[in-house]
């Protein structure tokens, strides 16, 4: 069945709590509390991180320790550490702090770019050859990602062109990784169906990480949609935290361990543990100090049984 409908064997999960998770959380946690999450995902089996963005603090208070988070985990081994930065001064700051990979990001709509980073999509695009000059010989990887590319709050459906425009120039500044983002929630299937086949006609040469929001509830369906597509790099966060704070109505990120349930079901390789995940987004809970939105760290690996006899039995 797997070759039928051309599903990967083995997919690439990139952990986005520590940034997108955490940027808009009213709860701020400490430097240590986040690494302290960080490792326990790095035990897990988590090895692609997008660990935090360098970005204004007062713009993004909750990612305001950005180099010192870095910092902290210097220590760990074979995890791959990105981050994203608006500009050629956020890539400065990346580039002193000793990250893995940058991001360039920028939104595939005006309105919403205006909102983000306060500068037009061809001003960013623009900002972003300064940054890849800059990075040359350094040993840093360059990634882009796209905001808002199945649908803007402010302006409704968004071109495929514009998103077709935005990853070509990504990919003639170096990026082999391109990450399109849900920003809202409003990506559906068919609109999965329809950008990858666009940048597969235009870019051909980008790996294309696929980045949903569970909004209106249909997160997973647009991941097995990319699946069928034969996309394998995917973006969540642990216990579906997430959100944008510059749109309205951006609630969680598919979450991570409801994302290497489903894959695991499928006989999907990801080298990531779910039991330890499950232990990852129990304590994301309780750092948080509230309930999360993911459903797998609740109810557990399909075969996690009961005790029948620790269950009442019906009377009458």
């Amino acid at each position: 069945m797997l070759e039928a409908i051309r599903v990967p064997r083995q997919v690439h999960v990139t952990e986005v709590g520590p940034r997108d998770g955490l940027q808009n959380e009213q709860v701020l946690l400490s430097t240590a509390q986040k690494a302290e999450l960080v490792r326990a995902l790095v035990a897990a089996g988590v090895r692609e991180f997008e660990l935090t963005s360098f970005v204004s603090p007062r713009a993004v208070p909750a990612l305001a320790d950005a180099a010192e988070l870095v910092a902290e985990l210097k220590d760990i081994e074979g995890a791959h550490f990105s981050a994203l930065v608006p500009n050629l001064r956020g890539a400065e700051r990346a580039l002193e702090a000793g990250i893995d990979s940058v991001v360039l990001f920028v939104s595939a709509s005006e309105s919403h770019n205006a909102k983000n980073v306060n500068a037009s999509v061809d001003e960013s695009l623009a900002s972003f050859e300064q940054v890849a000059r800059r990075l040359e010989g350094s040993g840093i990887e360059l990634r882009g990602a796209i905001a808002t590319c199945f649908g803007c709050p402010f302006e409704g459906d968004i071109d495929v062109a514009a998103v077709g425009r935005i990853a070509r120039h990504f990919a003639d500044l170096g990026a082999r990784h391109v990450s399109l983002g849900d920003t809202t929630g409003m990506a559906t299937p068919p609109l999965v169906t329809e950008r990858i086949s666009h940048l597969r006609e235009v870019v051909p040469g980008i790996s294309p990480t696929l980045h949903f929001h569970n909004t209106r509830g249909i997160g997973l369906a647009n991941v097995m949609q990319g699946l069928a597509l034969g996309v394998d790099r995917y973006e969540s966060s642990i216990g579906g935290l997430g959100g944008c704070p510059f749109a309205p109505k951006a609630t969680g990120n598919i979450a991570s361990e409801d994302l290497i349930y489903l894959l695991s079901e499928m006989g999907i390789e990801t080298g990531i543990d779910l039991d330890r995940m499950i232990e990852a987004a129990q304590l994301a809970t309780r750092l948080m100090g509230r309930p999360l939105p993911a459903q797998v760290s609740k109810a557990g690996p399909r075969l996690a049984l009961s005790d029948s006899a620790s269950v009442a039995t019906a009377r009458g």
